[in-house]
């Protein structure tokens, strides 16, 4: 019994790193829209570093919930 309490523990402290990732993507895009709209010209190249910020931030969020369903599974 204490150890599915744990895996849900275990599971819900994952959660909480999906949410920290799903702030980073907020933060990537205000900045990103925040920049272009001070400076429409470096549209292309804030683009391209904004799409690798966001895939970088949403991979871990994956991660995370890999491991959650790992701990919850196994």
């Amino acid at each position: 019994m204490e150890a599915l309490a744990a895996k849900y523990i275990g599971a819900g402290m994952c959660a909480l790193s999906m949410m920290a990732a799903a702030w980073g993507v907020s933060k990537i895009w205000t900045t990103i829209i925040s920049t272009v709209g001070r400076n429409p010209t470096v549209k292309k190249d804030v683009d391209l570093y904004g799409w690798a910020g966001f895939a970088a931030v949403e991979a871990i969020a994956l991660y995370a919930l890999v491991i959650a369903l790992v701990m919850i599974t196994g």
